[in-house]
């Protein structure tokens, strides 16, 4: 078939255009035009300038390529914004080659809409059957020089601009920008350039506290010389603490066990990009995680201080079981820095009952319980560290899983396969404490179980699934709902039934650990005792956009890609006015913030 004459080349720029204008009106909202042409729309035309000027021949197959690529990169920044509320940086979007593990709940997030972005692929394929290759004429090379000085133009000023927020930065300054400036800073080590050192009273000053020594805090000792269980449940929240639905209790376990515990209600998730690895990495360091890059991905393997290196000085042996590839997350670097004497995996732990990721939770409970005798000959002391998987999103479980009668309405819906996945989880939790009282280790330990980040939140969670979420709880589902995850400490004759309201987050969970087992650490935490403070201020900068805090009083929502700021009552979680304390806590914050990154700096990448 003879071929028309050469395509020309405007085309092909005004079908990137209209990809260009369909992403950022999907993501961001833009109604600009103006700021899509002058921010946005000249770096993806310089690429397939670049593109066009360097191929000779197959000129069609390239522009297919480039194009294809551009489809796949918006296809899947949209799926992450959806599921986690943010924009993915380069190294979120490396995280592609483990997604196998995820493959459904991509499929859940998608829709026929986004693969819209394919379209012009397709269109390239039937104008290559029908034109003649474009050809390099010298207006190629004038419009190339063009976008290139506006693209240098708007990357240098990015690149003057702090990143507070990364989608409120990339809505603002363009994709491509963003991410340059992220590698720029992530090299040279100056996102966050304004360090400072403080000292533990400056830190709790800035929390609304008085410093007082850790020996002379409420509950220092409570569980001294006792044996340590950590138990991190995924995707657990605190609204399904002490529930019922059809007259069942979503976590019966956990609610008997809060007759001997004490329970932290209103604990709020802290993880980044790195979200389970990330729990795991403040759980065991009471350090802040990076935030938008994999706090795992970037360690340099230094030893880290940690709560299984201080335990050791103790003569406790740690051993961390989670039934996943090792490597997922990078936990074979992350566990050797952390200091386990044991790592058991999916290598180790057998490879029956799988959902979803791996084993069941009751094979690696059950795995764990048996390993618990040979600990106890080999040291004088032990810390398990237990991290469940079952409860995964999508939360499908096998029919002979599943403990609940749901109402009809809650069938097929993502609340109700969250809510039988959590009902699973619990059994299984409650098994291994009676486990643990058959072996007699429950009078002799201290136990602490928290959840690791939430589950309901993302387009996953449709209309319907708010409406149910908001009848099952009782009231509108929230931003405090959705981050805060329960926390308790139980043992044997240790509490009675005590729940507190005060705010914590999970850089709280090792001090108060160590404080329990009167046991200091050496180097400074982010976190502190919560038997003692009464208040606390928290960073956020992955699931909220950078600048947020969350304070005893108040929850501040830094402006996002999307949406205006917003400050909530920490009460009532019914909007107010910014005044000086909002202005006060939003400096303290970023204060914070820097030196949660100096403490951090040492352990991570050049």
């Amino acid at each position: 078939m003879k071929k028309s004459a050469a395509f020309p080349y405007p085309f092909l720029f005004l079908f990137l255009l209209i990809k260009v204008i369909a992403f950022r009106v999907l993501i961001f909202d833009t109604k600009s035009l103006v700021s899509i042409l002058l921010i946005e729309f000249p770096m993806w035309a310089l690429l397939l300038s670049l593109v066009l000027m360097a191929v000779k021949k197959r000129v069609w197959l390239a522009v297919w390529i480039y194009n294809f690529l551009v489809s796949v990169i918006f296809f899947t920044v949209t799926l992450y914004i959806r599921y986690y509320s943010t924009i993915p940086s380069y190294y979120d979007l490396q995280q592609t080659t483990q997604s196998g593990s995820v493959g459904r709940t991509i499929v859940m997030l998608s829709n026929p809409f986004d693969f819209l972005f394919f379209l012009d692929a397709v269109l390239v394929i039937i104008l290559a059957r029908k034109w003649a290759a474009p050809k390099q004429k010298w207006p190629l090379k004038y419009a190339a020089v063009a976008l290139a000085l506006i693209g240098a133009t708007t990357t240098t000023y990015a690149l003057q601009q702090p990143i507070v927020d990364v989608s409120y930065f990339a809505k603002e300054n363009g994709y491509i920008q963003s991410q340059v400036v992220q590698m720029y800073h992530r090299s040279n080590e100056t996102a966050h350039a304004s360090f400072a050192k403080l000292s533990p009273k400056q830190l709790e000053a800035l929390k609304g506290n008085e410093y007082v020594e850790m020996d002379q805090q409420k509950g220092f000792g409570l569980a001294k010389d006792r044996h340590l269980f950590v138990i991190q449940v995924e995707s657990l929240q605190n609204f399904v603490i002490g529930k019922s639905v059809n007259g069942q209790e979503i976590t019966p376990n956990l609610n008997k066990l809060l007759e001997e515990s004490a329970y932290f209600s209103n604990v709020f998730q802290q993880i980044g990009a790195g979200t389970t690895s990330d729990a795991e990495w403040i759980a065991n360091t009471g350090l802040y995680p990076q935030g938008m890059i994999p706090t795992v991905n970037s360690l340099n393997g230094e030893e880290v201080p940690s709560l299984p290196r201080t335990l050791q000085t103790y003569g406790y042996g740690s051993a961390t079981y989670h039934a996943d590839d090792v490597t997922f997350w990078n936990r074979d670097v992350l566990y050797p820095v952390l200091g386990y004497d044991e790592v058991y995996s999916n290598e180790e732990i057998p490879n029956i009952k799988p959902v979803g990721f791996g084993p069941a939770d009751e094979v690696v409970f059950d795995f764990a319980a048996k390993k618990l005798p040979k600990q106890l000959v080999k040291y004088d002391r032990i810390y398990a560290n237990i991290v469940t998987v079952t409860s995964h999103t999508p939360f499908v479980m096998p029919e002979e899983m599943q403990h609940l009668d749901l109402p009809a309405e809650y069938e097929d819906m993502y609340i109700g396969n969250y809510l039988q996945s959590v009902r699973y989880a619990d059994e299984q939790i409650g098994a291994f404490i009676e486990e643990l009282k058959d072996q007699g280790l429950y009078d002799t330990s201290l136990i602490a179980i928290f959840g690791d980040h939430s589950g309901m939140h993302g387009s996953l969670v449709t209309e319907e699934d708010q409406a149910l979420i908001e009848d099952f709880i009782g009231h509108p589902y929230t931003l405090k709902d959705q981050f805060t995850v329960p926390l308790l400490f139980t043992g044997g004759n240790l509490f009675n039934g005590i729940q507190m309201e005060r705010l914590g987050g999970q850089v709280d969970i090792m001090p108060t650990i160590l404080a329990l087992l009167g046991i200091e650490h050496e180097t400074p935490m982010m976190g502190h005792n919560l038997f003692h403070y009464e208040k606390n201020l928290l960073g956020m900068r992955y699931y909220m956009p950078g600048g947020s805090f969350i304070q005893s009083e108040q929850i501040y929502k830094a402006p996002g890609a999307k949406l205006p700021e917003v400050l909530y009552d920490m009460k009532s979680m019914g909007t107010r006015g910014k005044n000086s304390e909002t202005k006060k806590h939003i400096r303290d914050t970023d204060t914070l913030l820097n030196y949660g990154d100096l403490l951090l700096e040492p352990y991570l990448k050049d």
